[in-house]
């Protein structure tokens, strides 16, 4: 961006005052532009120990198998846009959503948060943005086509969680950090 969203003033990079990081400032109007990470909000859902993957119709990672998962939108919560976003890509609707985890991914300025949830009458269809939805146990989930290194920890620890506990809502929050991915396109 070269360009004031306040005024349409050409900006430029430099710390403004009482900060220690370098931003985009105009210096027509002193207008400091933030840039700040981007949320993910998305669903581990589940229907009798199963669990919902939409294989990608869009990038990056096109045609890998991922959880319904997108940006969070402004007027939302986090779980309700875990639940818009399993709306729009795999046409189900998710119901009890326990916050389950969060990845921070400070390379790409990302926060990850999944929520673990029920699918409403085991009912799915297929979104704009997927090319394909199915239910998966755990032998056939499609380990070497997963899109995403947060997908991939979510369903280890989902698998490994349901050998320890007896109901969802006493699932552990998990909290990790993931680094640069570089199989991933956008990097």
């Amino acid at each position: 961006m070269r360009y004031c969203l306040q005024c349409g003033h050409e900006a430029e990079r430099k710390i403004p005052p009482t900060d220690n990081m370098l931003r985009l400032v105009c210096p027509n109007c002193n207008y400091i532009h933030y840039e700040n990470p981007k949320v993910i909000c998305g669903s581990l859902v589940v229907h009798k120990d199963r669990v919902l993957l939409c294989r990608r119709a869009i990038e990056p990672q096109y045609g890998l198998w991922t959880i319904p998962a997108g940006f969070m939108e402004n007027g939302e919560t986090m779980a309700e846009g875990a639940a818009r976003e399993c709306f729009e890509e795999a046409d189900a609707v998710v119901l009890n959503p326990h916050l389950y985890c969060i990845y921070d991914l400070p390379d790409i300025g990302q926060i990850y948060s999944i929520y673990l949830t029920d699918l409403k009458d085991g009912a799915y269809g297929v979104g704009s943005e997927s090319l394909d939805c199915a239910l998966f146990s755990e032998e056939d989930i499609p380990w070497d086509s997963l899109a995403f290194e947060a997908v991939r920890r979510t369903l280890t620890s989902y698998f490994e969680d349901r050998q320890q506990f007896d109901t969802l809502a006493d699932f552990p929050i998990h909290q990790d950090m993931i680094g640069k991915d570089l199989s991933i396109k956008r990097f």
